[in-house]
């Protein structure tokens, strides 16, 4: 199969990849209350963390995460860059807009990073440190995305990987959007702080 007939199967596959919903298949399997009918109703690791289910926290990320890093390892071995660059997209998307929940999903941090392992490994490193940094300094999980997201796309661009930068300004703007009510509370000085009751 030739790469150019990968480019729209990438997607797909990246979409339907990036669309299993770790967080609350796993709670259901655990028997645990509704995910969406507790704290945010998110369906990813913070708000499974909030089940009390460190385990299943933890479980939720690891696979929010890998899911995005193989859809792009797959499509880049059969369609090279391009096709690894639309699996990424598709399986943000897919975790963003799940067609099993009714296209109502996650905010993708999770699934952000995992593609980044994917496509360029020291991005993820890069995200991790300055997630890790900001948390310590100001204790907002949030914020700490908003930050590491933005500081991605120029990361990328800097390491001479144009196309990989532009791509990330648009996972990007997508998780700032997702975040959009985060971002609200963060300027109201109500956004909820790492460990606090």
């Amino acid at each position: 199969m030739s790469p150019e007939v990968w480019l729209p199967l990438a997607f797909v596959l990246g979409y339907l990849l990036g669309s299993i919903p770790f967080g609350v298949v796993l709670t259901t399997v655990a028997g645990t209350q509704d995910l969406r009918s507790i704290g945010s109703g998110n369906i990813g690791a913070t708000n499974v963390l909030r089940t009390g289910r460190k385990g299943l926290a933890a479980a939720t990320l690891i696979g929010d995460m890998l899911k995005g890093t193989v859809a792009v390892m797959i499509a880049g071995y059969f369609g090279g860059a391009d096709a690894a660059m639309l699996a990424a997209l598709g399986a943000f998307l897919g975790h963003l807009f799940p067609v099993w929940l009714k296209f109502n999903g996650g905010k993708g941090v999770a699934t952000y990073i995992g593609v980044l392992i994917g496509l360029f490994w020291p991005g993820a490193v890069m995200f991790c440190l300055i997630w890790l940094a900001t948390a310590l300094t100001t204790r907002y999980s949030s914020l700490s995305a908003l930050v590491a997201a933005f500081v991605t796309p120029l990361f990328l661009w800097w390491f001479g990987h144009p196309a990989l930068a532009s791509l990330f300004v648009v996972l990007t703007l997508l998780l700032f959007w997702k975040h959009s009510e985060n971002i609200k509370r963060l300027q109201a000085g109500t956004e909820g702080r790492i460990g606090a009751r």
